[in-house]
């Protein structure tokens, strides 16, 4: 099997690349490795991952765009059996801060993805790494009830594949995401290539570097043994579900190795993997053995309250469902975290 990731070296690509490489498949990992620059951080990140990967003799690291057809063309080469493409703008505030940008990294520059795979391998599988901001300020008009340290869904467990994605606000980011999710979609319906969606919540494991506009889940692992302060826009009851990127990765596989044509599915924890932050916050001890200093600010435009994926799709349509819960996955993370502490 012969396998292109986009966005290689981030948190899902990188776990992707080496799924695949562990089962002896020939790997391309394609990243332009700007993710620091994105979130305007000084300190490395993808790069980790970058470097991590070259252990691997079944990996090509290729250092190139989304956005650039002849580095996508390189990377595609004679052709590939699949591409799993997790390149993306993945910040909500960034995209507000330069939607130009964003528009070009998640719309455009899927389109050049599934195009250039239209040309030169039209039978491969393409999963496309989307999001639930597609659905927009649509999920904030599920009536919730407000318990002591989280909201939850007052007459359902999560939200499920035929909610609105339109009529409704966004932020640049959950447009761009839904540009690239419709893309994809239509590629299977109009070229008949073999597409999925996997709109996913809240992703997290090791080798995650995370910053305070995104990637929560390290990012208050990472101050909490820093001795840096996490900013909680609003009142941190908002509550998340979780899905360890491993268990992510194998959901990705069983569609590749499956027989449906197309899929689109909501993916992360579901009901059963969910946390607040003010929980987060008070489990941070037990993971670094060290507290969370902590600051409130007003909320932030389009933050979903709660957002909890329905993932019954998903287990039906795939067979699968996670195996790794939230305590296993936040201690792992803790773990990897406190050994590699001198690269934050």
């Amino acid at each position: 099997m012969k396998i292109l990731i986009t966005g290689g070296a981030g948190l899902v690509g990188s776990h992707c690349a080496e799924f695949y490489a562990q089962k002896k498949a020939k790997v391309i990992v394609l990243d332009n490795l700007m993710r620091s620059e994105l979130f305007k951080s000084k300190k490395q990140s993808v790069e980790y991952n970058w470097n991590y990967l070259a252990k691997y003799k079944n990996i090509t690291r290729i250092k190139g765009d989304v956005r650039n057809e002849k580095d996508v063309l390189k990377a595609i080469g004679t052709g590939v059996d699949a591409v799993i493409h997790t390149a993306g703008q993945p910040g909500v505030p960034s995209s507000v801060r330069m939607p130009r940008e964003d528009f070009s990294i998640n719309a455009y520059g899927t389109l050049n993805v599934l195009e250039c795979l239209r040309k030169k391998s039209p039978k491969a599988t393409f999963v496309y790494c989307s999001t639930n901001k597609v659905y927009g300020e649509n999920v904030d008009k599920i009536a919730l009830k407000q318990l002591k340290t989280r909201y939850v869904y007052k007459n359902i467990k999560g939200i499920n594949e035929s909610t609105l994605t339109d009529l409704t606000g966004h932020t640049p980011y959950g447009v761009s995401k839904l540009v690239g999710d419709l893309y994809t979609q239509e590629y299977a319906h109009i070229y008949g290539m073999k597409t999925a969606v996997f709109r996913m919540s809240c992703i997290y494991g090791q080798r995650q570097f995370g910053f305070e506009d995104q990637g929560w889940v390290a990012w208050f692992i990472i101050a909490s043994l820093l001795g840096k302060k996490v900013t909680i826009f609003g009142d941190g009851k908002q509550v998340r579900d979780l899905l360890y990127a491993e268990d992510l990765v194998r959901a990705y596989d069983c569609f590749i190795q499956g027989k449906q044509s197309h899929a689109l599915v909501n993916i992360g924890g579901g009901a059963e993997n969910t946390i607040s932050l003010l929980e987060f916050v008070n489990k941070i001890k037990n993971i670094t053995g060290k507290d969370l200093k902590v600051k409130f600010a007003d909320w932030r435009p389009s933050d979903q309250k709660v957002y909890i994926s329905d993932i019954s799709k998903a287990k039906k349509e795939l067979g699968w469902q996670p195996e790794i819960n939230v305590d296993q996955g936040l201690l792992k993370l803790g773990q990897w975290a406190k050994e590699n502490i001198k690269i934050f």
